[in-house]
């Protein structure tokens, strides 16, 4: 365990970053939509205008010498209107929390994406995890829970094939060209066995799967969904979603072909 004063800067908590403009389109919704097989207005859509905000937040807490701990762990998305096209919007990112824990230390960031007339449309709360650094204190608190605590047997379980090109496809849509996304030498190099699918595509895929078990088929129905990333998702493989009714909404998580959960903790909640 790395303990070190220079990993991370606390003068960057709860300073907004610069704002980023973004005009939704309805090519980017169309885009997206079939990357993630979903229909047009899926709420990890989200994303797209936030994308650019939220490096920079981070960057404002954590240092370069932490940045290849670091791993997506939660991420909480509140669709307050559906995203249409011909909306101008402008996303602000704050870093708001820098929580030591046993293994590492989180930074929680919450990312509000407003329109001109300063509505709000959006707000996500992004945790990333970097292993193995200890923060020195503790500031701020954890992003909203979204814990799964259920028994029985689930409402569904929806399984889906995961394509060999889909970190490509997501990757178009999205923006999101990092490296062990696309490069199978690179993931090696990082630990991991070779290309992984981007963890908000999966998010997007099981948000599906929990929706159609809602018996709902509108992703713009959907006003909140939350997970915790827990396992790569690989290219080519199968993931698996099951669904439990839950108080205030639904809850499910996602498994890989081999019943790994790569999803933990997922809460759907509906309009």
């Amino acid at each position: 365990m790395t303990e070190t004063a220079e990993a991370f800067d606390l003068t960057g908590l709860d300073r907004p970053g610069e704002p980023f403009a973004y005009e939704v389109t309805e090519e980017a919704l169309r885009a997206y939509a079939d990357a993630t097989g979903d229909a047009v207005g899926g709420p990890v859509f989200a994303i797209v205008p936030a994308w650019n905000a939220i490096a920079p937040a981070s960057r404002s807490v954590a240092s370069d010498a932490v940045r290849d701990r670091v791993l997506h762990y939660e991420q909480d998305i509140r669709v307050h209107r559906p995203l249409v096209a011909g909306l101008e919007l402008v996303t602000v990112a704050t870093p708001i929390a820098l929580l030591p824990r046993p293994n590492g230390t989180s930074l929680v960031i919450r990312v509000e994406t407003r329109d001109r007339s300063d509505g709000l449309v959006a707000e996500q709360f992004v945790t990333e995890f970097f292993r193995g650094v200890t923060a020195e204190s503790s500031h701020g608190e954890r992003a909203p829970a979204h814990g799964l605590a259920v028994e029985g047997e689930p409402l569904a379980e929806i399984e889906q094939h995961v394509a060999a090109d889909q970190p490509q496809r997501y990757a178009e849509a999205s923006g999101d060209r990092f490296a062990i996304h696309l490069d199978d030498a690179f993931a090696r190099s990082v630990g991991l066995p070779g290309r992984i699918v981007h963890g908000l595509c999966t998010m997007a895929f099981a948000g599906r799967a929990a929706l159609e078990a809602a018996g709902r088929s509108d992703p713009r129905d959907v006003s909140r969904l939350a997970v915790r990333f827990s396992a790569p998702l690989f290219p080519d493989s199968t993931l698996r979603t099951r669904v439990w009714r839950v108080d205030g909404g639904f809850g499910f998580e996602s498994l890989n072909a081999d019943g790994q959960p790569v999803l933990k903790d997922g809460r759907l909640e509906l309009r």
